[in-house]
């Protein structure tokens, strides 16, 4: 049929050819799915979190601990906390929380058993602030992928009285010792 010049010298006949700018576009948006997975990803399991304490907004703590849900991620194996010690130790603190305005509780009930929820819960103020942070660390790389180490970096900028924050005390984890960790898990060692 035609000489195959240039772009179209390896393409295979009768397939279409596709310009730069169609594939930047196919790129951003095949990046903005996996960001929007792994955003989705660690919201959905901070709401399980959530809901099982009968919290009625999202905080930062059950940001951190949705964050645990995932044992393999780059964000649990760089705090090398499981999430049994991660709601152990959110427990105590809503134990001494309520032991400093009076109320003598021993230990908190059992967590109930709560459905994985349609909806996710209002936001605080905190989890809005991380959510833009993990959003502008993103953008310079231009990589379009989100993943919990984004999440985790976003938490370790925290400082008390921010419920993550005091719950990261809680467990003695040592924010920097974390942020080393974590540029050694993962890909491009930014922390």
């Amino acid at each position: 049929e035609g000489l195959g010049v240039g772009a179209d010298r390896g393409r295979s006949r009768g397939v279409a050819s596709f310009s730069a700018c169609q594939v930047r576009e196919v790129k951003m948006t095949m990046g903005k799915r996996h960001a929007g997975e792994a955003m989705r990803g660690v919201l959905n399991s901070a709401t399980e979190e959530a809901r099982r304490r009968g919290d009625r907004r999202l905080g930062t703590d059950h940001l951190l601990l949705g964050l645990l849900h995932e044992e393999d991620s780059p964000a649990a194996r760089a705090l090398g906390v499981s999430l049994e010690a991660g709601r152990a130790a959110s427990d105590s603190l809503d134990v001494a929380a309520l032991a400093a305005v009076g109320v003598g509780v021993q230990a908190l009930g059992q967590a109930r058993h709560v459905a994985p929820a349609h909806r996710i819960p209002p936001l605080s103020t905190g989890v809005r602030a991380v959510l833009k942070r993990v959003i502008d660390e993103s953008q310079p790389r231009r990589t379009g992928r989100l993943d919990s180490g984004h999440f985790l970096r976003a938490l370790l900028s925290l400082s008390p009285p921010d419920p993550s924050a005091e719950l990261l005390h809680a467990l003695g984890v040592d924010p920097a010792q974390v942020r080393d960790h974590l540029a050694q898990l993962t890909p491009g060692g930014v922390a």
